[in-house]
């Protein structure tokens, strides 16, 4: 049976760039996502490389994002490789 991952590795330079071409401020993207400004300045700055799924699927549909856009490509997903 598959399970979905438990955390996604995060670009968080890719999700900053997203974030600026919407012309996001970071706590306007992060109450979109229900999360904390300082949690996305961590995701965004590369202190925080894995997110958990909630957040990271309201931050891909908050930016219109997908998956290819916002995840590391360093760090594929077994399931996507």
């Amino acid at each position: 049976m598959h399970q979905p991952p438990t955390t996604f590795p995060v670009d968080g330079a890719a999700i900053c760039n997203k974030r600026m071409q919407a012309g996001l401020e970071v706590t306007d993207l992060a109450v979109a996502a229900g999360i904390t400004g300082s949690y996305l300045r961590k995701i965004e700055r590369g202190i925080r490389k894995h997110v958990g799924p909630g957040p990271y699927t309201r931050l891909r549909a908050a930016l219109n994002a997908t998956d290819d856009e916002l995840l590391d490509p360093t760090e594929v997903p077994p399931e996507r490789k």
